[in-house]
């Protein structure tokens, strides 16, 4: 079974230890929209976050 992520928006912000915390409510607030959220460390920027929204 194949599952796919399709990319809704790509936003880079500041790095925030409590962005974590953000992203944990809204994954399991909007899971039953099929919506998932992400969030990574910029490899070009150490003091930048990669903030991404998926339809899943």
């Amino acid at each position: 079974m194949e599952s796919k992520l399709e990319v809704l928006a790509t936003v880079k912000v500041q790095a925030s230890e409590d962005l974590y915390k953000i992203v944990d409510v809204l994954n399991r607030t909007l899971k039953e929209q099929d919506l998932m959220f992400g969030l990574a460390k910029d490899r070009q920027d150490p003091d930048k976050m990669v903030f991404t929204i998926y339809r899943t």
